[in-house]
């Protein structure tokens, strides 16, 4: 360097300026780290948005058109969001007790500024899907490293279950994006993060839970960090969380009493949700094996498939090294104590979450997590370097035998419409009906209100359902149905449509099993449609 001051004051300033773009440069580029995130990200979008126009006639239907009615409902009659209403008990007012209503308040918001479009429902889940493939990647970063959270979140990008749940119009896209966001937020916050975090995972833990009951499961892990925060003698930390944790558990019971209440105070007199140990009794749950081969074929056909299982084996029993660092080893725990009170509220519901699948998604973050530590494990066996050549390849083969495997064919069985007739049969009937008609449809699946759902008026599902009725089995004779028939018919019913294969929970057909029904109909009503698929009459007077 020379002594000449003023070369040294150039030298300076052109030193200080290389800094300043060197450091603009590297504000205008992407870390790797954050390119990898938004490319599984995308990978989510074109999985959860393929085909995202699709009717409510999946395999989900019945769930997703009752709660397209609440949309449609919230739109059309009230939007006070503490009274959702469905359209298939009557002309209503037919309030449910129902979990709160995010998905749907968002969607009835879109129709009141686009229009009516019943795949919007679709699209308000798939962008909280979205939401939990990046609180996933973070809260997975946090406990185990980028590399896991990479792994972790494209298992959920790819896992069957996720991609059918994330872009079906069901509250639990919600709930499982708002839990896990509440729990990286809480997690972050635990490891030294700002204190505004904890206001805001618990208000985004809280707005989870009121989506869907299940997503109390997630709570655990706020409860688990806790104690280890009184463990350590940090007691006014975990005072603070726990007077939290009160005041989000008041807000949520005092949502569900209300719930409950509502349910019981209108008809059809029902609250969602049953099958539960209380209900049953425990050793009906024991008979049954606390229904482990429900379980077992729905994994293995419809929501993962043998390679998920296994990678999600492998990870399970596979952890991380443990580090030396306490906080990091405490934080490593933390999708084994997801899976555990997701465990604990299975054995509680067993019969409600086998008959209803798509609350197993609270086990979701926790099985992406493990399967993504699984492929970890299979990609470097016996290799140091991460990226090498061989590692590459084998990541490629085992994304490749995933998506062949069990990927493509079973959200593809999934999203079969197999409700198809329902929407043709509720179509038909809004074709005929007049306004103000009331409407009893009988979809493929009995008791699905797909039918009624686009029909787009209000009406009934045959046999007539809500509360403890059991309406997905015809009655047992001609005689009973007739009366059923006739009871609605003096409730205002004008029209009559039944989807030509209905059959019900017993595999009995409609057209066989009620014979006598048909021909009851055939000398009482007018036959307005009769093709190889559907059979509709005008009630009128009897």
């Amino acid at each position: 360097m020379t002594d000449d001051p003023e070369l040294n004051q150039a030298e300076v300033q052109q030193y200080l300026q290389q800094s300043t773009d060197q450091d603009v440069a590297a504000r205008n580029t992407l870390s790797p780290n954050t390119a990898i995130l938004l490319g599984i990200l995308f990978i989510a979008v074109v999985f959860r948005f393929h085909n995202i126009s699709l009717p409510l006639v999946d395999a989900f239907s019945w769930r997703e058109t009752s709660t397209a009615m609440m949309a449609d409902n919230f739109q059309q009659r009230s939007w006070n969001i503490f009274f959702p209403e469905i359209s298939w008990t009557g002309p209503g007012p037919s309030y449910q007790g129902r979990e709160f209503q995010i998905v749907s308040y968002l969607t009835a918001l879109l129709y009141q500024l686009f229009g009516w479009h019943d795949w919007f429902g679709r699209m308000v889940a798939a962008f909280f899907g979205l939401l939990t493939v990046f609180s996933l990647h973070r809260l997975t970063a946090l406990c185990w490293g980028e590399t896991h959270a990479h792994a972790a979140a494209l298992a959920y990008a790819l896992m069957p279950a996720a991609i059918m749940i994330d872009s079906s119009f069901l509250p639990d896209p919600a709930m499982l994006a708002l839990v896990t966001l509440g729990v990286w937020l809480f997690a972050e916050y635990w490891a030294g993060g700002s204190g505004w975090l904890l206001p805001v995972a618990t208000l985004s833990f809280s707005l989870g839970v009121l989506a869907k009951p299940p997503g109390l499961a997630a709570g655990a892990v706020i409860f688990y960090l806790m104690v280890c925060w009184i463990l350590e003698n940090k007691r006014k930390q975990a005072t603070v969380v726990f007077l939290s944790g009160l005041l989000s558990l008041a807000i949520i019971g005092a949502y569900f009493s209300w719930a409950i209440y509502l349910g019981r105070s209108y008809p059809p007199f029902h609250v969602a949700g049953s099958g539960y140990i209380w209900d049953s009794g425990f050793w009906t749950f024991f008979r049954n094996s606390f229904y482990f081969k429900s379980v077992w074929n729905t994994s293995v056909w419809w929501f993962y498939g043998y390679p998920f299982m296994v990678l999600i084996a492998v990870g399970f029993w596979m952890p991380p090294r443990p580090v030396e660092d306490p906080k990091q080893r405490t934080l490593s725990a933390i999708p084994y104590v997801w899976l555990a009170a997701a465990m604990v509220v299975y054995l509680a519901a067993a019969r409600e979450i086998t008959s209803n699948p798509w609350n197993y998604h609270i086990f979701h973050v926790p099985f992406a997590m493990f399967c993504g530590r699984g492929a970890l494990l299979l990609a470097t066996f016996g290799s140091g370097a991460v990226l090498s050549p061989a590692v590459v390849l084998r990541a490629v083969c085992l994304a490749a035998v995933t998506l062949v495997w069990s990927t493509f064919p079973l959200v593809a069985t999934m999203k079969a419409p197999s409700a198809m007739d329902g929407k043709l049969l509720g179509e038909e009937l809004a074709r005929l009906a007049r306004p103000g008609d009331l409407v009893i449809a009988i979809a493929p699946e009995v008791g699905d209100p797909v039918p009624v759902y686009y029909s787009r008026a209000r009406g009934w599902v045959f046999p007539p359902g809500g509360g403890d009725v059991e309406w997905s089995k015809f009655v047992a004779d001609d005689a009973t149905a007739v009366a059923q028939l006739e009871d609605l018919r003096a409730q205002g019913a004008d029209l009559f449509g039944v989807a030509k294969n209905a059959a019900d929970k017993k595999d009995r057909l409609f057209m066989e099993h009620h014979k006598g029904v048909v021909e009851y109909l055939d000398k009482t009503a007018t036959k307005l449609v009769d093709s190889d698929r559907l059979l509709i009459y005008r009630l009128g007077l009897p």
